[in-house]
């Protein structure tokens, strides 16, 4: 008698236990009820009927997935490897699980598509210069293919642009060849400065024989400071004047010669 009892009990025990499911804070279940869609239900204490409900569990959280190596022509003929992160979350389970089937896989596969696609419309110096306008691009094309499977995408970022060896040493000379033409513009510009500011020294100097003086005193002063056997004479630069006028004088006279052929 007591076996025919403990027998329904023991049945209905194990099909409420088989029923209970819990859910943390961070996962929703999609509920179906006879293979049509229920409710999405969570997170804490769910009740599915078996052989009636079944529930499909999304995890909500920031999933990051690395994005495998791709093949990847630059539109100047440059063959490179890239490769890449996504970061990604699903923000409508109901879509993630009816209108996609393994939306983990599905998005991987958008995420290497996209990839080439974008990164074959570039040429080489902007993969490695512009890289953040690239992840902007990348991320923008994956975001508006994955919305209608109630995906979100939050960041991509391009890890690793793999060189081959010889486009390496090509790269490598033209950046020397960058730098020196930058080293001959910065030596012209400079060597332009320094002529302006002597002519603008000379200009000043001119206007005043007392400056001339004091910068020939300061010449000879720096001259004394140095252990040299040169040995150095100064002259007055007055005297030096005196010199000019004396010869300009004498030019600017006409000779008595010239003067005796006009009487």
């Amino acid at each position: 008698m007591m076996i025919s009892y403990l027998v329904p009990v023991v049945l209905l025990v194990m099909l409420i236990a088989a029923s209970i499911r819990i859910l943390p804070e961070y996962k929703r279940g999609v509920v179906f009820f006879l293979g049509r869609f229920q409710a999405v239900k969570g997170p804490g204490l769910i009740i599915v009927i078996p052989g009636i409900q079944k529930m499909e569990v999304v995890d909500l959280r920031v999933i990051t997935m690395d994005v495998p190596e791709q093949d990847v022509i630059s539109q100047d003929n440059v063959t490179v490897k890239v490769n890449a992160v996504i970061y990604f979350r699903v923000v409508d389970p109901e879509k993630a699980i009816i209108q996609v089937e393994h939306f983990v896989n599905a998005t991987s596969q958008l995420a290497q598509t996209t990839l080439r696609s974008v990164l074959g419309k570039h040429d080489l110096d902007e993969m490695l210069s512009e890289r953040d306008k690239l992840n902007d691009d990348i991320q923008e094309i994956i975001d508006a293919s994955a919305e209608g499977w109630g995906i979100k995408v939050a960041n991509v970022e391009i890890k690793h642009v793999d060189l081959d060896e010889s486009m390496i040493r090509a790269i490598a000379r033209q950046a020397e060849a960058e730098r020196e033409r930058r080293a001959k513009v910065i030596h012209a510009e400079g060597e332009l400065q320094a002529s302006q500011k002597l002519v603008e020294a000379a200009n000043v100097m001119s206007e005043n024989s007392a400056a001339l003086q004091l910068r020939y005193l300061q010449t000879m002063s720096d001259m004394s400071n140095k252990n040299a056997s040169t040995i150095v004479v100064p002259l007055p630069i007055d005297l030096m004047e005196a010199f000019r006028d004396m010869r300009a004088g004498k030019v600017g006279k006409p000779s008595p010669k010239a003067s005796d052929d006009g009487t």
